[in-house]
């Protein structure tokens, strides 16, 4: 897996495979970042302006589906996507 990119924009929906994708390598730290924010008790409307560039307040809907779809993807990481990671990454 090459170095991802720290800030990229994201889809409307994260990822459910079973297995760890190209979009999930790409969104390593996406992830991290919500992980910790959620950590610090972040509000999630600030997390979907800040992290995932969605303004809840234009896009409440879309804002709230990505946001909660991302951070369950981010927590799948961190119980099974990690291993995909350490075996090699995503299948091309």
């Amino acid at each position: 897996m090459k170095n991802p990119p720290l800030d990229p924009d994201v889809a409307d929906v994260a990822p459910t495979d079973p297995a760890l994708t190209v979009y999930d390598e790409q969104h390593v730290v996406t992830y991290m970042r919500l992980l910790a924010a959620e950590s610090d008790g972040a509000d999630w409307q600030d997390v979907a302006r800040i992290v995932l560039h969605i303004d809840p307040d234009r896009e409440p809907v879309r804002a709230r589906n990505a946001f909660d779809s991302h951070l369950v993807r981010a927590k799948w990481m961190t119980e099974h996507g990690y291993r995909h990671l350490l075996r090699g990454g995503a299948a091309k």
